[in-house]
């Protein structure tokens, strides 16, 4: 399976999704957390620090997201987390 960048339009197609996070935290401008201001790598890692490290309500009063935007993010996690090997993306990530 391919995984797209979905960053501004971004649009690099990557062979597997472990390419795809480790390309978004390196390529791809670094973002403040608007709840807590922890600056974060874009795309993947900036969402699950959102839903990890904050609740729901947290992330929609802080971006104003609706409930689909919400849902969307959390199946996109979902998805990859159930495929991501997140200590390749870690040893990556440390180079």
């Amino acid at each position: 399976m391919a995984w797209e960048c979905g960053i501004d339009g971004c649009g690099s197609v990557f062979e597997d999704v472990e390419s795809t996070v480790v390309h978004q935290a390196t390529d791809h401008k670094r973002r403040e957390c608007e709840v807590c201001g922890t600056v974060v790598p874009d795309g993947y890692l900036a969402i699950r620090h959102a839903f990890t490290e904050h609740s729901r309500a947290e992330y929609v009063r802080a971006y104003g997201a609706s409930s689909e935007a919400v849902r969307e993010r959390e199946e996109l996690l979902e998805e990859i987390e159930s495929v991501a090997d997140m200590q390749t993306i870690a040893a990556e990530l440390k180079r």
